[in-house]
């Protein structure tokens, strides 16, 4: 069980240097505390999960090109996140305008192999399988 996450959540990644807020646009209508309330589905880069400040891992070409340029020395790079898959597992019983809502135990993975986690799930009240 984790509580439910909504607008404000915070998030952070494996590689990333600082910690994000999650952005939930209004469009599943369903508020908690009037705020609304997030799904598996919020994954969108830039547009649901923001940038974790600097990134730190060599598979993301911009920190590999900029290490290499430092001889070796690790150089982090700008974070811009790229997701291409929604939350995962999402809660089993609850459901957010028909879709699985996010949780305090959802995880979503970044291409360049960050893994993202809810740290804050901006909800009290809620409590989802």
């Amino acid at each position: 069980m984790g509580l439910c996450a909504c607008m404000g959540a915070m998030c952070a990644c494996s590689f990333g240097m600082a910690p994000s807020a999650l952005v939930v646009t209004p469009e599943n209508r369903v508020l908690s505390g009037g705020v609304p309330m997030a799904t598996i589905m919020d994954y969108v880069p830039l547009k649901n999960i923001m940038p974790f400040g600097m990134c730190q891992t060599l598979s993301n070409p911009q920190v590999a090109a900029a290490t290499a340029a430092a001889l070796g020395v690790l150089t982090p790079m700008p974070c811009m996140p790229v997701v291409t898959a929604p939350w995962a597992p999402g809660s089993p019983t609850v459901l957010v305008a028909n879709k699985p809502a996010l949780n305090q135990n959802c995880k979503a993975i970044c291409t360049w192999g960050g893994m993202i986690q809810i740290t804050n799930p901006g909800c009290t009240n809620i409590m989802v399988p």
